[in-house]
């Protein structure tokens, strides 16, 4: 029997989404929890990798275990789950899943939302989700530099250094836009694939573009440029969450 899950964490404890050599990854402490009620001890395949310290509201997951060891019905799982979870990781939702579904390979596109307080003081119920940004922003500013990374680009000059050769840094962004209410400013990314700390990266030059530190339309020579070293800043990993993803 193979199981979807959908899970939301919040990143601050932990080394990411992966199980880690050193340090703790989610992924570790839900396949723990899962081998509480399972013999078989399944492994969990995620969709996504998140960075240490990013959080997320829409992580996707799998397992697969022996039909004759779920002895409750799919409503019960995240409640049986959870009760072995430590607060800051829940299980939202569990279905039943098809027999070839994979949690990453059939993910078509993924959705990740960067929070910015924007105001002098900072939002003290919102420190450990959302980056502050006291100076003022122009939010028209970073409406047009979000524009320019839609479309299928090689964003290399977005992403850091993931320590070993990517074979292929093109991405297509479907969707960059820019919400603001009050003195929170969202940054909505969605794309078929993210690079080594992309959407950090995309995020900070919008935030610097709103700054003023550079021009909006400087996105474009960036992407062409291919060099990390003429791009904005990456922005904080607390302020990221992954959103949705969608199949």
């Amino acid at each position: 029997m193979k199981f979807k899950l959908v899970i939301a964490y919040d990143g601050a404890n932990y080394e990411g989404w992966q199980t880690q050599k050193t340090g703790t990854g989610v992924q570790q402490v839900v396949e723990n929890a899962l081998g509480k009620l399972f013999p078989a001890k399944p492994a969990l395949h995620g969709s996504s990798r998140t960075d240490t310290g990013v959080h997320a509201l829409g992580m996707v997951g799998h397992f697969e275990i022996p039909s004759g060891e779920f002895k409750m019905s799919p409503r019960k799982l995240p409640l049986a789950l959870n009760a072995w979870l430590p607060e800051d990781i829940r299980v939202l939702s569990a279905v039943r899943a098809p027999e070839k579904f994979h949690a990453r390979f059939d993910a078509v596109r993924k959705q990740y939302r960067y929070f910015i307080w924007n105001h002098a003081a900072m939002n003290p119920l919102l420190r450990r989700s959302a980056w502050h940004v006291p100076a003022r922003l122009s939010v028209p500013q970073m409406r047009t530099a979000a524009k320019l990374f839609v479309g299928t680009y090689d964003f290399q000059s977005f992403a850091a250094n993931p320590g070993y050769k990517k074979e292929n840094t093109v991405r297509t962004i479907s969707r960059c836009e820019i919400k603001k209410s009050g003195p929170q400013i969202t940054v909505i990314i969605e794309g078929d694939g993210f690079l080594y700390k992309m959407c950090r990266g995309m995020a900070g030059t919008i935030v610097q573009a709103g700054l003023g530190k550079f021009p909006a339309d400087q996105i474009r020579t960036m992407l062409a440029q291919k060099d990390r070293r003429v791009a904005g800043m990456t922005a904080p990993a607390h302020g990221l969450v992954l959103w949705k993803v969608f199949y």
